[in-house]
């Protein structure tokens, strides 16, 4: 039975990661600390969407789509996805900075947006946040080896939920102009191309790829939007790990430049993604809501 959202495959794929990680990974993962994660982003998300909703009511704005929402269950599926990237990436030695990293990370969504749109990927926020806020966090790119099969997974996965959301420029954007430019380095320096392949196959730098830069809810919406967007991480990515090395480059590029699709959605204008679209009536309620 085919699953209707396609969410909910990214959480199964996501979750399986998780599993696979720690069986077969030496992860420092801690169970207790996937549970502060999950429990921290869904309450946070839904006292947050109860009180944006009761807010737009009392003050008239947007007052039909809110008392639409009023009474319904959140949609918690962003929020799990969100959980499940927290806890696949970032590393912390207290609960107290999971939940800080979680909490922040679903309070992005809803304070920085311009026009009912968030432009921080919410995950990679709160990994930002956490490693700059307290002193126990941190991120392990390397922490998936560099088996050839977990590429080849995280490819067919990411592959099928890239089709499904249409995504699939801004992964490649991003992974064709970063092995290029490693490519160039990499003949400039005369190093053998086992080297350039050691720094492409890392199973962090794919998960980043294909699940964190293609959240089609923050990236722009244009496809030449897009392109250009993930270029210019790939090239920040580039600079801050090559010549400022930076190991966790591929996120701080990501969130210095997440602002920059606020931009590019107003230079290439183009319909805002919506992750159902059954009907008229359902697709103007999804583009009210928070992913």
């Amino acid at each position: 039975m085919l699953l209707k959202d396609i969410r909910d495959y990214q959480i199964l794929f996501l979750g399986l990661f998780l599993v696979l990680g720690i069986g077969t990974r030496d992860w420092t993962l801690r169970p207790e600390l996937i549970g502060v994660a999950i429990a921290t982003s869904l309450a946070t998300q839904w006292i947050l969407s109860l009180v944006t909703c009761h807010w737009s009511l009392v003050n008239d704005i947007d007052a039909l789509a809110a008392s639409r929402r009023v009474g319904q269950s959140p949609n918690f599926r962003s929020a799990l996805i969100t959980s499940l990237g927290l806890s696949l990436l970032l590393r912390a030695d207290h609960w107290t900075t999971m939940a800080i990293a979680a909490a922040l990370a679903i309070v992005s969504k809803f304070i920085f947006q311009v026009g009912d749109k968030h432009f921080f990927n919410p995950a990679n926020f709160g990994i930002i946040s956490a490693l700059i806020l307290t002193p126990d966090a941190w991120v392990s790119p390397g922490q998936w080896g560099e088996e050839w099969w977990y590429g080849l997974l995280f490819l067919g996965t990411g592959g099928m939920i890239l089709q499904r959301i249409g995504r699939w420029d801004t992964t490649a954007a991003f992974l064709g102009s970063y092995s290029l430019l490693e490519a160039i380095r990499n003949l400039w320096l005369g190093w053998t191309w086992d080297v350039y392949w050691h720094r492409l196959m890392s199973g962090s730098l794919l998960l980043f790829a294909l699940f964190m830069i293609t959240d089609p809810r923050s990236i722009p919406n244009s496809r030449i939007g897009r392109v250009v967007w993930a270029i210019g991480i790939a090239g920040l990515t580039f600079i801050l790990r090559n010549y400022f090395f930076v190991s966790t480059a591929v996120f701080w590029a990501l969130f210095a430049l997440a602002p920059l699709s606020i931009l590019l959605d107003v230079l290439w204008l183009a319909p805002r993604f919506a992750w159902q679209e059954k009907d008229e009536e359902a697709g103007e309620e999804l583009l009210t809501q928070h992913s």
